[in-house]
């Protein structure tokens, strides 16, 4: 075993500037050496490269690297408060680099191993020989929150229980590898390690090209063709299950859901009818074949697990017995993440596979069994002491695994007592001291401790091990800060070929069959979130556009009493902005509902949108504590309008006209309609003061096509006509209404056997209103009731969708 008292063994190696130009502090990284002092493959190429290169250079491309990261919207969520906060991918700049030879022998022990968890999860909810037999203590199982009963004896659709697992594995200094623990519930990280690789590729392209590393793409093509295969043989869809956007994880799913393209699904999104799970999807129920999950099982099925989840979907685990799903992971796996497991997988290896596990475990005691327990109690000053069945339990005030020795003495007293009298829910472990690999800091590099996660998954032609995955590192020499949640951060993991790799990428073979995804594969839930980013989009645009106008007139007047000025004000404080606030709280609750909507459906979104959109909330919030109302405010807007604007080109010019598209332009073409609608009436009323014709032209951005449409000057006729009545004007409502239509209609159900649906029946009758009225008809109570039945249009759109 890997013990805490192990000497580091080996010398620093003798390369050139390793140690000089980066200021390498005292010991040399384990990951950099073998245990004979030599150092190992690859490493002296890239010091070498990285001396070639440079401090500066080296740090202008780690640069680049994170804000490629920034860029791409990448993120983890750490819980610091009720619901956490978003942060930074902490990218650990020097990839982990693995020879060919090691590479080899992990992944030979990581299908072993994969294979032995498969036998006894199956065991477990199956014939349940392994308890009969001696091999598994009873309680280790029926004491396990994550052993769900519902599930004995559902035998998975696949033929398998385990389909994608991680592995957490350490290097002791003496260069030996170990199993640390293993994830089987919904291993998470796989999509971060794809973002990793391209980061540290861009900032080390050229180092990168002369290595021969292999490359990642074929492990995720062989998966998704499994996954793809089973649902063309079922009939259905493949999707990914998601507790939502506020997981920790949440962009992962995204990010993997648009690489594999798979549809990215919630619980609510989900509706077993029949013993069929379906997914409510704006062409109405559509089949769900295979669901890779990524929430804990128990928050699957409220019905038969737990009855407070409200993440999950009624009638899934039934669904599982009928036969008509897959789950990735079965539910029920998470058993094998008990770290009490890992006191009898030698012997179940030996007894399951006739031979002894490739890869060691990290010596444990289950203190369920009394000499295990005597011997935990009698050493535990030396031991790892932690929870059997969870990662995560409070010891008074230390949380996980501690090591003995370091607890008060009150706390060693309370922990001994509680192991005397409830002994199974606590493990003793050989304390671990991992190997330590450089990182980046201040231009200098430095040892930190390391983990590697690695990843498995299930293809028809048996399991495939991902190579390289990410490698945990350590902020500090304490080798408790390695998770994200304390300060870690991540590094790629180089797997180096003694050969030239093979170019693999997501394309389709040639030869390979096209195959298309319906238009109607959009789920209700995206469909909802995509009309309201467009509805919040437009709605950002009008008040900016009031907002600048009102200011600009405050600028030159320096009079907000003024009639224009309050008239203004009020319409402003009918939408909840209050136009005396230079960067008012209600647009920057509009423009943070935006985010919110488009964070709903990130696997739908492009990258470029993404940044385009928060660049523009970013700006906002600077603004807000920088300007003053007038002139400041007015530049400020004129600015965010840029953005605004440069973030509806992107998405709207680039995004493929599917169904998607087609409620993004909903929203926008009902907001914007109901807002022209509104704010005419109200600047065009027989009350309104001077001034407010020039100002409704100016925020409907139609000053230069009313001088060259008219010959007169600006009146309430005309204005009312330009902005409502002209078919050729795009500010105008009735060049709303005709792309509504033509966008209602072409939904699915749109017009069916040649009938109209009650949208579509309704957005024509209130485009025919609008064509067939003349412009002194538009009073501004009608103008009103336009608004009212553009917002009875958006209900009619909803109940046919969204419910």
């Amino acid at each position: 075993m890997i013990t805490r008292n192990q000497e580091r063994r080996g010398k620093p190696p003798a390369g050139p500037g390793i140690v000089a130009d980066y200021k390498l502090l005292p010991g040399v990284p384990d990951e950099m050496i073998d245990p004979s002092g030599a150092i190992r493959p690859g490493w002296d190429k890239l010091m070498s490269a990285f001396d070639a290169l440079g401090p500066t250079e080296l740090a202008g491309r780690f640069e680049r690297a994170d804000q490629y990261l920034r860029d791409a919207g990448v993120f983890y969520r750490k819980y610091d408060g009720a619901e956490g906060k978003e942060r930074a991918w902490p990218l650990a700049h020097i990839p982990l680099l693995i020879a060919e030879a090691d590479w080899i022998r992990i992944s030979n022990g990581l299908v072993q191993r994969a294979e032995l968890l498969e036998r006894i999860v199956a065991d477990i909810y199956g014939d349940n020989r392994l308890v009969q037999e001696g091999l598994l203590p009873p309680e280790l199982i029926a004491q396990s929150g994550e052993f769900l009963r519902p599930l004995v004896g559902v035998r998975p659709t696949s033929g398998h229980f385990l389909h994608f697992c991680a592995f957490e594995l350490g290097r002791g200094p003496d260069g030996a590898w170990w199993v640390l623990g293993d994830r089987t519930q919904a291993p998470s990280g796989a999509g971060f390690a794809l973002e990793n690789r391209v980061a540290t590729t861009r900032a080390l392209s050229d180092i990168y090209a002369g290595m021969n590393i292999k490359r990642l793409a074929g492990f995720f093509r062989g998966f998704k063709d499994t996954l793809f295969a089973q649902a063309r043989r079922d009939g259905g869809r493949v999707g990914i299950l998601t507790p939502g956007q506020l997981n920790e994880t949440y962009f992962e799913h995204a990010y993997i859901a648009r690489y594999l393209g798979l549809m990215l699904l919630e619980g609510e999104d989900l509706v077993v009818d029949n013993g069929q799970v379906m997914v409510r999807t704006v062409a109405g129920l559509k089949p769900v074949s295979v669901l890779w999950r990524r929430m804990d099982a128990s928050f699957v099925d409220p019905l038969e697990l737990r009855y407070d989840s409200h993440i999950g979907t009624p009638g899934m685990v039934e669904a599982l017995r009928s036969g008509s799903i897959s789950m990735i992971n079965a539910l029920g796996t998470g058993i094998l993440e008990s770290r009490a497991f890992a006191a009898f997988l030698p012997r179940l290896s030996k007894h399951l596979l006739g031979t002894g596990l490739e890869l060691p475990e990290i010596a444990t005691w289950w203190c369920g069994q009394s000499a295990e327990r005597e011997f935990v109690l009698d050493n535990f000053d030396n031991l790892m002491i932690g929870p059997a069945f969870s990662t995560d339990l409070p010891f008074d005030d230390l949380r996980g695994t501690a090591l003995g020795r370091s607890m008060t003495e009150e706390q060693k007293l309370q922990l001994k007592a509680r192991i005397a009298r409830h002994g199974g829910d606590y493990v003793g472990q050989e304390p671990v001291q991992l190997s330590t690999a450089p990182v980046y800091i201040d231009g200098k590099l430095e040892p930190r401790p390391i983990t590697l996660r690695v990843y498995a998954a299930r293809t028809e032609d048996g399991w495939t091990i991902m190579p390289g995955g990410f490698a945990r590192v350590g902020s500090t020499r304490d080798t408790s800060a390695i998770a994200m949640q304390r300060g870690g951060q991540a590094a790629d993991v180089w797997v180096m070929s003694s050969s030239p790799v093979e170019q693999v990428s997501l394309l389709p073979r040639d030869g390979e069959k096209l195959v298309r995804n319906s238009p109607g594969s959009l789920p209700s839930r995206a469909a909802d979130n995509l009309i309201w980013l467009g509805r919040y989009a437009e709605r950002c645009e009008a008040s900016i556009r009031i907002l600048r106008a009102y200011n600009a007139r405050l600028a030159e007047l320096s009079r907000p009493e003024l009639p224009i000025l309050s008239h203004c004000a009020e319409f402003l404080e009918s939408m909840d902005i209050d136009a005396s606030e230079a960067m008012p709280k209600g647009l920057l609750n509009a423009i943070s509902s935006a985010v919110h909507s488009a964070g709903q459906i990130r696997d739908r979104f492009s990258p470029d949108g993404w940044l385009a959109l928060n660049d523009l909330q970013k700006t906002a919030q600077r603004f807000g504590t920088r300007i003053t109302t007038g002139d400041d405010s007015t530049r400020a807007m004129t600015v965010l309008l840029r953005k605004l604007a440069g973030f509806s080109g992107l998405v709207h010019e680039n995004m493929y006209r599917f169904a998607g598209w087609r409620f993004l332009e909903l929203g926008r073409r009902l907001e914007r309609a109901i807002q022209i609608a509104r704010i005419t009436g109200w600047l065009t009323d027989k009350d309104a003061p001077d001034g407010s014709l020039e100002m409704l032209l100016e925020i409907g951005d139609s000053v230069m096509s009313h001088r060259r449409r008219y010959s007169v000057s600006a009146g309430t006729q005309s204005a009312i006509d330009l902005l409502i009545l002209d078919p050729l004007n795009p500010r105008s409502v009735l060049f709303q209404l005709t792309e509504l239509r033509t966008q209602i209609e072409t939904l699915p159900g749109g017009i069916d056997d040649g009938q109209l649906s009650p949208a579509a029946k309704t957005a024509l009758r209130i485009h025919t209103d609008l064509v067939i009225a003349e412009p002194h008809e538009l009073t501004p109570e009608r103008l009103d009731l336009l608004a009212d039945h553009l917002g009875q249009l958006s209900g009619l759109v909803a109940s046919a969708y969204f419910t």
